[in-house]
């Protein structure tokens, strides 16, 4: 079974393992492939992805899509959140996205995100302590490699406890 948070461990010190992630991510989230989205940069409580200027990615104008500006935002948040809480324990599932568009993307951009232990323990592990589920609001911001501010979002996941879910998971 593939274990994703033994790959990002190795990936925050490894250009190797940085590549064999970003490879594995492809696979495993093949809606994502064409993006060619590409976790640049990860550590313990950040994460850094790129969004490629490319013909897949762009509008009617060329400039990049507001959809691949939605998808990073909701990439990087889920796959930091994912990284940051147990797996085995813990669902995650996307409730709301809102974006606001700053200015129009024209070349390369990337996704930043950041969160604390501190901002985990306080917004998930007290409220699951006595509530079934809790929605966390993640803002992710979005800056072309010239550093213009394209976009802020606001990804909410709902995160519950697998236990607690209704709905079974059927194994694939």
């Amino acid at each position: 079974m593939f274990k994703a948070n033994a790959l990002i461990e190795k990936a925050k010190t490894s250009k190797f393992y940085l590549k064999m992630l970003n490879f594995a991510l492809g696979r495993l989230i093949p809606f994502n492939r064409p993006h060619a989205f590409r976790v640049i940069e990860i550590s313990e409580n950040a994460i850094k992805v790129s969004l490629p200027y490319k013909k897949v990615n762009l509008n009617h104008i060329k400039g990049l899509h507001a959809c691949a500006l939605a998808t990073v935002s909701e990439f990087s948040t889920g796959l930091l959140l994912l990284h940051e809480l147990d797996t085995s324990k813990y669902r995650i599932i996307l409730k709301n996205l809102q974006m606001d568009y700053h200015y129009q993307g024209k070349m390369d951009a990337v996704a930043s995100y950041s969160i604390s232990d501190q901002w985990v323990h306080e917004h998930i592990s007290i409220p699951l302590e006595n509530q079934d589920s809790t929605v966390v609001t993640c803002e992710v911001k979005v800056h072309d490699i010239q550093g213009n501010h394209l976009t802020t979002g606001h990804v909410h996941w709902q995160i519950k406890l697998w236990q607690k879910v209704k709905t079974p998971l059927n194994e694939l």
